[in-house]
């Protein structure tokens, strides 16, 4: 026995059931301390003792069968797979025991070693069990989530198919056992806590918002779980109920949505519609912003998840075909075109989607990227238009102009009285009919229609009609053949046929033709303007010859009769000069004129600083008597015919010399680009000014403000100068205030090259 003690001692108390030593007459000879405890014993009061006082039947019955066994087949014998008895306590109460009984070769000859483990706890879970069966059994195997029942002690006592997928277990071998076999860590802490908690508050707690842990399978390999504890009210007290659901592939989907972030974020993200990526096994890898605003799911709800959450049919049934699509022939789909489904959201409220299939090459193979759209507004818009189909028509009949509705496809679905009358045909004539029918030209535009059509629709995504071309002009056909100048406007019309084209068409026969005469009209007022300009500048440059004579012979009477006469005939004379003179002077301004529309050069890029400097050399008469002092900032190239551009300058610095009081004439030229990016240039003096009342009119022909007396000239000089800036595709206006000088301004074209 002492051998033995010293041997065996260390493997009996480190052994988790209690073991127990007997010899070949049934004695204990050697017990560990959790038999002791198992039976309620102190050491000395079993040993020695039968062990039929503690297994009353059923042991030692078994000693010789047993004790034959060669030790290979006792250590085949699993303690799993060990035979149910009955165990007596010391306070005689009775218990249900599996045992395994094993020889042991000895100096006293072979012992039996019997392992002996209380299955109290299994057998009240068997009974709980099957008292739970009808109850229970049909929504844990149903669950598609692993479902865990267990105790007060953390001992699981109940647990569904799912579980034993999930864990690797077979439901015998997880009974009984603590929790912490199969979730080592966060599990056992939380019984207290959630055991108290009420049904109505476990229900608060969605699935979805669970405890994340580690679980372990029965292999020892370790996964990811999220879970949700609920008390449960049975006859042996609280039990919770542990809802374990594998998020393996949503770990997997975070880890693929971290390597996936920089390359595909910013794109889902931009996206107007609900973008969705799947792998082939129809779970959930990414999502979007606009994804969790429409179904209603935050984004860790839905990674992982089956896509048939939110669109329960018709989406998974199309990933394989899908899934192999190149990637052209996906692009070649467009969404106006997808595939209408219904959506689910997480209030489970459905509505009316369309969705395209699109594949993703990545390095977990072959995604498929779902654009998901809320046609919610679009159903809603065919049925209103439905609804509204009797007032709508009443409309098109009201209309003043030709109405007619067409298909994508330019055949007509409907017209008004309207277009009967203007295109001469009876309504069940034309319907039916391509448009082309009595537009025979409309052809031309009908691809840019359908495109129009496609990008108002993907930009609207409303039931409100949209124009989409107004004021194109065609030539209508009527039934007896005869055309008509006509104007046509589209726009887009959803309807539960599909998308219509509402087209008015507008005669505008009487338009033409009053653009025609007033073509006419425009014509003819311009050959008159030219005829009478060339007629000016004959008329002016004729003039000059006989008039230059009498200028001649009436100074000649000036110079040798001067004195000779009365006083009335020298001052007849004198008138006579003077009218000569004048009457020189303006018809040489008038040829001027005339020659401003009919003579000019072409505009060339030019130096306006070159210009003003000539204008000033052909002023220096004027600058040295008046003592003017003319300045300039430096100023642009501009496109100008050269001559006419230095005439300008030098009526308007002449008419700043020209127009002055007491003081020394002052005049400045600057420029600056303006809003139309042209050069605004500026001449301002320090003259007279002009009155507010008078701005118009100093520009028109032959206008004065003051006397011939006062100061010479035609009053033609700033119609010229005038004329010269329209020719240039400019205006010029004025600032002024009397007694405080002028500023005039002219815009001119920059030059695109360097003078």
């Amino acid at each position: 026995m002492p051998t033995i003690e010293g041997r065996y001692r260390g493997l009996l108390e480190a052994a988790p059931d209690s073991m127990v030593l007997v010899n070949q007459d049934g004695q204990i000879v050697l017990l560990n301390h959790q038999a002791e405890k198992q039976f309620g014993y102190r050491p000395d009061e079993l040993l020695g003792q039968q062990v039929k006082n503690i297994i009353p039947v059923g042991f030692a019955e078994r000693l010789i069968a047993d004790g034959t066994r060669t030790a290979a087949e006792a250590l085949a014998q699993q303690i799993g797979t060990g035979i149910e008895l009955s165990a007596r306590r010391k306070d005689g109460s009775e218990f249900p025991i599996e045992i395994m009984l094993s020889p042991l070769p000895g100096a006293d000859g072979v012992l039996v070693t019997a392992a002996i483990r209380d299955i109290s706890v299994r057998k009240e879970a068997e009974k709980h069990l099957a008292q739970m069966e009808a109850r229970y059994r049909g929504l844990l195997e149903a669950a598609p989530d692993a479902m865990v029942v267990v105790d007060q002690a953390g001992q699981i006592v109940l647990l569904n198919a799912q579980a034993e997928k999930q864990f690797g277990y077979r439901r015998d071998e997880l009974l009984g056992q603590q929790v912490k076999n199969i979730i080592p860590v966060g599990f056992a802490e939380r019984l207290i806590a959630d055991g108290t908690r009420t049904a109505v508050e476990a229900l608060a707690q969605q699935i979805g918002t669970g405890i994340e842990l580690s679980a372990r399978r029965k292999d020892g390999s370790e996964f990811p779980i999220e879970i949700m504890l609920s008390p449960l009210q049975s006859d042996e007290g609280m039990l919770v109920t542990a809802a374990i659901r594998d998020i393996s592939v949503r770990k997997q989907a975070e880890k693929h949505l971290a390597q996936m972030e920089a390359r595909y974020r910013g794109l889902l993200e931009a996206a107007p519609d609900a973008m969705v990526v799947v792998n082939q096994a129809g779970q959930i890898v990414l999502l979007n912003v606009q994804a969790e605003k429409q179904f209603g799911y935050r984004r860790d709800e839905l990674l992982g998840q089956q896509v048939r959450t939110i669109i329960p049919e018709g989406f998974a049934e199309r990933l394989i075909a899908d899934g192999t699509r190149t990637a052209a022939e996906a692009l070649a789909q467009q969404i106006g075109t997808g595939i209408e489904l219904s959506g689910r959201r997480k209030d489970a409220t459905g509505f009316p989607i369309e969705i395209m299939l699109s594949p993703l090459q990545s390095a977990d193979g072959i995604l498929v990227t779902a654009a998901i759209r809320d046609i919610t507004e679009r159903k809603e818009a065919e049925k209103h238009l439905a609804q509204m189909e009797s007032r709508y028509r009443g409309l098109l009949e009201a209309a003043p102009d030709a109405m007619v509705l067409m298909n994508t496809d330019g055949v007509i679905v409907l017209l008004n009285l309207q277009a009967e009358k203007q295109f001469g045909y009876h309504r069940d004539e034309l319907a039916g009919r391509p448009l082309r029918a009595i537009i025979p030209e409309v052809w031309t535009i009908i691809a840019d229609v359908k495109q129009r059509i496609a990008g108002a629709l993907r930009s609207a995504g409303n039931s409100k009609a949209q124009e989409i071309g107004a004021g194109i002009e065609f030539n209508g056909r009527r039934k007896d053949g005869t055309e008509l100048p006509i104007e046509v406007t589209l726009s887009i019309l959803p309807s539960a046929e599909g998308v219509l084209v509402t087209v008015a068409i507008r005669d505008i026969t009487t338009r033409k033709k009053a653009e025609a005469r007033l073509l006419q009209t425009v014509q003819e007022l311009n050959r008159s303007n030219e005829e009478l300009g060339q007629f000016a500048y004959i008329a002016s440059h004729d003039l000059q010859e006989p008039l230059r004579m009498v200028a001649s012979y009436t100074q000649l009477l000036s110079k040798r009769y001067k004195g000779k006469l009365d006083a009335d005939a020298d001052e007849f004379i004198a008138f006579a000069v003077d009218g000569a003179n004048r009457m020189q002077l303006l018809i040489q301004d008038l040829l001027a004129y005339s020659r401003i529309g009919t003579k000019g050069k072409d505009l060339l890029a030019t130096s306006s600083e070159n210009a003003l400097e000539r204008a000033i050399v052909n002023l220096g008469g004027a600058i040295e008597d008046s003592g003017a002092l003319v300045t300039h900032d430096p100023l642009p190239d501009v496109l100008a015919d050269e001559r006419q551009l230095v005439q300008l300058f030098q009526n308007l610095v002449g008419n700043a010399i020209k127009y002055q009081g007491a003081g020394v004439p002052q005049i400045h030229v600057s420029s600056a680009k303006n809003a139309d990016a042209k050069w605004l240039f500026s001449v301002r003096d320090n003259g007279l000014g002009i009155e507010p009342k008078y701005f118009e009119r100093i520009f028109g022909m032959f206008q004065r403000l003051h006397r011939r007396e006062e100061f010479a000239g035609t009053g033609i000089g700033l119609a010229i100068c005038k004329k010269i800036v329209e020719r240039h595709g400019g205006e010029i206006s004025v600032e002024s205030q009397l007694g405080q000088g002028s500023t005039f301004r002219f815009a001119l074209a920059e030059s695109s090259e360097k003078c």
